[in-house]
């Protein structure tokens, strides 16, 4: 350590993980930072494996790693807190012992807080089986705020904290059984922070699914407790934000994440009919006594729609609804490429389309309204105007080493098509851009797929691109992996017939997938 004490802190709650730990413990041997400058501090919780025998033969060969073993709280929360009153270091960070960091994590999270006086500093998240927030790591934020950045997209506790900001505030976990632990700290945490620095730059974190069954907050929430806990959280919100547009703007994050997210969809259609009708009951609840009209009004229209519909306890409605939603996806055409040194250019069409047909809309008095399969339904609901004015098309070049994500400049335009059927529809045309030389900082070898995003009426959808880039010691290569439209080669044949072909060759012009190096 060093002489002031370590310079971050980074505490692990772990139960039962002996098969899933590795990874993580890997990733803590092979961090850049020098293990003088960082401790790891594990909170075994009473588990029933050899984790705590694991850890206690780690703990023995590297001074910087120390376990606290404690009886069985069945919940990360208070785990967690021991590891705050543990820690030493100017900085926490706390990691789940199924996740695991990056090998530069430590060392870049920190200097960026450091450089930017951060309370808190986030760190660009990949997920494996795990959704992760995807605009708020698009861009670097050495100073991102809730006003003017998408931090409450971001709840999880995954991040770095200065340790004199939670001593400051004591910000602690709740320590009771409680759902959405990780909100009451890190809202409070937000609303409370001089700085937030956002590092996309770096994947830092990675956040994984547990497959084992291992994980206690995974498995399925009472419906009653679960929204006793987040309506606690929103009074976390309303205890520190006045009525008005900033309060509803933070609401509106769990309406839509927490509540509406369960009502959509496959979650509902694929969910226990008794227990998704308690949820229902549960959402409309909430709907009606803790949320002022502008929370919903800014939602997209289809979400409008729903959170009307759980308001009146309409669930056939709901289910009928989600019935259709379950289908819609992001379709998108490869229309062309071209390599040039260690540039590739590519050009694409997407929509989104749901059953046998596009999502489509009409347009009337100057509005496009979203056409769904439910009646009696108010134009002001249905209305996506908006919408389709901030609709697009991105595309992404994710690792196939490490899951890393990186967006890839993007030109687009909107066409508006007719429906045969009546109504029109959108179709996005764009050409993305990838410059091999600073593809995620840089030329490092590695295989990269592309896929892309469009996002239109209040839906975000990605659709595989099938193109593949290979960057080697020779530089990048392209994958074609569309279908060969190239037709079967003829059946074995002797005599004049093999001649022939001897002496043609294949049928001029065809053409079919394959590897092509740059030129």
């Amino acid at each position: 350590m060093t002489a002031g004490g370590p310079k971050v802190s980074v505490v692990v709650p772990a139960y039962n993980a002996a098969g899933t730990i590795q990874t993580l413990v890997d990733s803590l041997l092979r961090q850049s930072m020098p293990a003088a400058e960082f401790e790891v501090i594990f909170i075994d919780d009473g588990s029933t494996d050899d984790t705590g025998a694991l850890l206690d033969k780690l703990a023995a060969a590297h001074p910087h790693i120390q376990v606290l073993h404690t009886e069985n709280a069945g919940w990360p929360s208070r785990p967690r807190n021991l590891g705050i009153a543990r820690a030493r270091g100017e900085y926490v960070q706390f990691v789940d012992d199924d996740d695991w960091l990056a090998d530069e994590a430590l060392e870049r999270l920190h200097a960026y807080a450091v450089r930017h006086d951060a309370d808190i500093a986030i760190g660009r998240m990949v997920g494996h089986g795990r959704t992760v927030p995807r605009e708020l790591f698009r861009v670097d934020r050495p100073d991102a705020t809730l006003h003017d950045a998408p931090l409450i997209d971001s709840m999880t506790c995954h991040k770095m904290f200065r340790r004199a900001f939670l001593l400051e505030h004591d910000l602690r976990f709740p320590e009771d059984r409680r759902r959405l632990e990780d909100h009451h700290l890190v809202t409070r945490a937000y609303l409370l922070a001089r700085r937030v620095s956002v590092l996309s730059g770096y994947t830092c974190y990675h956040h994984a699914k547990r497959t084992d069954g291992g994980n206690l907050t995974a498995s399925r929430l009472d419906p009653a407790e679960y929204f006793d806990s987040l309506r606690a959280v929103l009074d976390i919100v309303d205890a520190h934000v006045p009525p008005g547009p900033q309060r509803d703007r933070l609401h509106r994050r769990w309406l839509r994440n927490e509540m509406l997210a369960r009502l959509r969809g496959k979650r509902l259609r694929d969910a226990p009919r008794d227990w998704a009708d308690q949820v229902v009951d549960e959402v409309g609840r909430t709907i009606r006594e803790r949320f002022a009209p502008g929370v919903a009004a800014a939602l997209p229209a289809l979400q409008r729609t729903v959170t009307a519909l759980a308001a009146e306890g309409r669930v056939e409605d709901l289910h009928r609804l989600a019935e259709w939603e379950a289908g819609v996806r992001a379709v998108v055409r490869l229309t062309g490429y071209e390599l040039t040194g260690s540039t590739l250019v590519v050009t694409l069409t997407g929509q989104l389309r749901t059953g046998d047909g596009p999502i489509t809309f009409t347009h009337v008095d100057g509005r496009d309204l979203l056409v769904v399969p439910v009646e009696e339904i108010p134009t002001d609901l249905r209305d996506c105007t908006e919408e389709l004015r901030h609709g697009r098309l991105d595309v992404l070049a994710r690792s196939a080493r490490d899951g890393t994500e990186s967006f890839l400049p993007v030109s687009f335009e909107v066409k508006r098509v007719t429906v045969p059927a009546g109504g029109l529809r959108v179709v996005y045309r764009g050409t993305a851009t990838v410059d091999v030389d600073t593809l995620d900082g840089g030329p490092d070898p590695g295989d990269w797929a592309l896929k892309a995003r469009v996002s239109s009426f209040g839906w975000t959808k990605d659709a595989k691109v099938p193109l593949a880039l290979s960057v080697g010691a020779d530089g990048p290569v392209v994958v074609d992996k569309r279908p060969s439209t190239t037709p079967p080669p003829p059946p074995e044949k002797v005599g004049l017939w093999r001649r022939v072909q001897r002496t043609f060759g294949r049928r001029p012009g065809a053409t079919g997938p394959g590897a092509v190096g740059a030129t």
